[in-house]
């Protein structure tokens, strides 16, 4: 336990973690509200809400940006905000112009925010500053300090724009000035003592003109220092606790900061709830404007969720041990154990239920960054695009929706470049000029679905088979149905778009989608068109670690099926195969399945006499039967990746242990139903 006043690595690491947290959600709040104050524009401003919202956003940005000295960040927020609180005090209008501005700010905010992070070199900002400097047009004015009581106070050399503006306005009103430093520690921040804390007591009292981070010698942990500016009747500290915090009367040169051998003598500690503006917690405390919410690093939640797993897999034992010992307690006592046996199943399922809803996170948080990106793919492409979010609040695992960002972008763009016509086009085939791209998310039993649906002039087929056939993808007398040409688009370097662009045509994005979905455990389907749209849909599991699976039999070997990847289970008699070419097939519900044995896949010996199997009707649209000899039952699986090349095998996924302990693979059926077809 580091000791009062010394700050340890890891301490210091996740106070710097829950900073850059708290940057990534603002600057999320920021950009969704830019783009909804684009509906503004030459409008009266009823409604100030929107307004109020990014200035506490940007106010917040400008503050966290102080506290860890980031100047051009601090700056830059302030700009912005400076702006907006000259609109909504209508002292000038908000154009089109303006808010390329603003939206370009934000963005130059999250690349030296980045940047900052990854110590890598800040962007220059100085040409959106002085765009923003010209759209305020000279509003505001600088203020000379004035001498207090006979003595001329010099504010430090290292002000900031904003920072010179409220200093010189505290001169003007004849406020008292102090220098206060707070000194951080684990142990303070135990009992609820943080710099949230310290900045709201101190903008009771005054004003805060500047705060920064210091570092004293080595050893010495960290120093917050403020410059604070109160008017003459608040100068009585006295009923300040004395705990890590200490005040001098500031004078013209600002004093070291203090060390923990010798500290000025009167110190003063604060002890009040965060704020808005700062927002910052020490050690385990939360971050953000909610006092009851507490930041978790995600690599805690994977550990508990390992140790659900190892929970999982010692009941999954312990029942089968209870199963042996029917035949060797009295009924009585076997049914007792029976009974706890289950009580501890369903607590343990509702322990794992529990701690993956404090995985999941909103698909919005995807979802409200397309904004952003069909407003780009406008401007370039000078089509008229609405973007349309359905079921936002639709919760997946937060591993799977960071995963998903990309196919996702590769799904709008697609849509925007191929999918939505030009407003002339849409406007010759009747339709309205303003194409629609719609975003939905909504849960299904143990899976989430994911639509991308635009409403343009569909897949050209056609057009696909040309090229398919110029690149000898496809034979000359072949046709494509639905899933073939998906098949076929997701091929690595297919594009039927001549000249590539800076939004498509390199035959990437498709091949992207495609992978993460099937890593992701889910299915990608398609469904086009002509003239009226596609649809892309994606099925996901609601998280990766622990999975409901069917235990299968081929031969004498036992596999697990993910529940999810299973659309239906039948029993086939041998008589009812079909043989055409090389492969097997069977009638099913008005379509053709094609069979795939694994005992053909994993070079299995194949059961004798064998006069009727199964057959699992893999999910999604491959069209595609898995052939099994028996069935074992439904388990609760550990999932266990096997990251090592050496044993990795097309068709598995992974490996979990059961409760009888024997070790069984777990089938990739998304792998196992890409089955040639016309291709070549």
């Amino acid at each position: 336990m580091p000791t009062e006043g010394t700050l340890s690595e890891a301490f210091l690491t996740e106070f710097i973690d829950d900073l850059y947290a708290e940057y990534a959600e603002r600057l999320e709040f920021v950009q969704r509200d830019l783009l909804a104050l684009e509906t503004l524009i030459g409008q009266p401003l009823s409604d100030k809400s929107l307004l109020d919202a990014l200035l506490r956003h940007l106010h917040t940005l400008k503050g966290l940006s102080g506290t860890i000295n980031l100047k051009p960040a601090e700056e830059l927020a302030h700009h912005l905000e400076s702006y907006l609180r000259a609109v909504r005090q209508e002292q000038v209008e908000l154009s089109v112009a303006d808010l390329e501005i603003l939206i370009t700010g934000a963005k130059e905010l999250e690349q030296i925010i980045t940047a900052h992070r990854t110590q890598q070199a800040l962007p220059e900002i100085n040409s959106t500053l002085n765009a923003l400097t010209l759209a305020l047009s000279g509003t505001t004015v600088a203020v000379s300090p004035k001498p207090l009581g006979g003595t001329v106070i010099t504010p430090p050399p290292d002000l900031t724009v904003s920072e010179q503006e409220r200093f010189n306005t505290a001169v003007q009103q004849g406020f008292s000035w102090w220098q206060v430093d707070f000194t951080p520690s684990p142990n303070l921040a135990e009992r609820g003592i943080n710099v949230n804390m310290v900045r709201q007591r101190l903008e009771q009292l005054g004003r805060i003109i500047q705060s920064k981070p210091l570092i004293p010698p080595a050893g010495q942990g960290f120093v917050f220092e403020f410059l604070v500016a109160t008017p003459p009747a608040n100068t009585d500290f006295s009923e300040w606790q004395l705990e890590g915090m200490t005040y001098t009367p500031y004078s013209s040169v600002l004093p070291a900061p203090p060390s923990q051998e010798s500290k000025p003598a009167t110190h003063t500690n604060l002890t009040h709830d965060p704020p808005d503006e700062m927002l910052l917690t020490l050690n385990n405390l939360a971050l953000g404007p909610a006092a009851n919410l507490v930041r978790v690093d995600m690599a805690r939640l994977d550990e508990l969720m390992r140790l659900i797993g190892e929970l999982v897999t010692s009941r999954a034992r312990q029942e089968n041990v209870v199963k042996q010992l029917k035949l060797l307690l009295p009924s009585a006592q076997w049914r007792l154990l029976q009974e706890t046996n289950l009580v501890l199943e369903r607590q343990l399922r509702a322990l794992r239920e529990g701690v993956m809803r404090v995985r999941m996170v909103p698909m919005g948080t995807a979802f409200e960054r397309m904004k952003f990106v069909v407003r780009d793919l406008i401007r370039d492409t000078q089509k008229q695009v609405k973007l349309e979010l359905q079921g936002q609040e639709t919760e997946i695992d937060k591993l799977v929706v960071d995963r998903m960002m990309d196919p996702l972008l590769h799904l709008v763009r697609n849509a925007v470049s191929h999918g939505i016509e030009t407003p002339v086009e849409r406007l010759a085939q009747g339709k309205p000029a303003e194409g629609i791209i719609r975003l939905q998310a909504y849960t299904a039993g143990e899976a989430v679905i994911v639509e991308v649906e635009d409403d343009g002039q569909g897949i050209a087929i056609e057009q696909v088979m040309v090229q398919a056939r110029s690149q000898q993808l496809l034979a000359a007398d072949a046709t494509l149905q639905t899933r073939e040409l998906l098949e076929l688009l997701c091929r690595p370097g297919f594009t039927t778009q001549s000249c590539p662009d800076l939004n498509s045509g390199r035959g990437v994005g498709m091949d992207v989608v495609k992978n993460t979905v099937s890593l992701l455990g889910g299915f990608l389907t398609l469904d086009t068109k002509a003239g009226q749209g596609t649809k892309f849909t994606i099925q996901l599991p609601l998280t990766l670690a622990i999975v409901d699976a069917l235990i299968v039999a081929a031969g004498e070997q036992h596999f697990a099926v993910p529940q999810l990847s299973i659309r239906e289970v039948i029993e086939v008699e041998t008589t009812a195969v079909t043989q055409l070419e090389n492969n097997e097939i069977i009638a099913h519900r008005s379509e053709i399945l094609m069979l795939v044995h694994l005992t053909q896949v994993f070079g299995i010996p194949v059961t004798p006499s064998r006069k009727k199997f199964y057959v699992l009707v893999v999910g999604g649209d491959s069209g595609v039967g898995i052939v099994v000899e028996r069935l074992l039952g439904k388990h609760e699986i550990v999932v266990q990746p096997l990251n090592d090349s050496l044993v990795q095998v097309p068709g598995i996924a992974g490996a979990t242990e059961l409760g009888n302990g024997k070790i069984v693979l777990i089938l990739d059926v998304a792998q196992l139903g890409q089955q040639p077809r016309n291709f070549r």
